[in-house]
Parts: C-alpha cells; sequence; structure tokens
C-alpha cells in the first residue's frame, strides 16, 4: 500500500466522520483513540499470523 491510498483512506475515513458527527449518528468505531488502537493491535496480530 503507497502513501497515496493512506491519504485517501484516512481523507475518506475524516468525511465519514465528518457526515456521521453533523447527522449525529454513532461512529462505527470505538470513540477513544485506546479503541482504535485496540482494532490497529489487531489488525496487525493478524498480520504477523499470517506471515
Amino acid at each position: 500500500m503507497d502513501i497515496k491510498e493512506w491519504l485517501l483512506a484516512l481523507v475518506a475515513g475524516a468525511v465519514v466522520g465528518f457526515l456521521f458527527a453533523k447527522l449525529k449518528l454513532p461512529i462505527p468505531a470505538p470513540p477513544s483513540l485506546t479503541g482504535i488502537l485496540g482494532i490497529v493491535g489487531i489488525f496487525l496480530g493478524y498480520l504477523l499470523a499470517k506471515r
């Protein structure tokens, strides 16, 4: 995955997060940094297991 894909994913996520906030909907992700880091940890563990 190159930097362009990373930036597009980040922008898309920011737009979706903005829309969820404006529409007063709950976000489809943990609402804290520790929750997000947990998801990243799961992803990294998965990648390590696949190696």
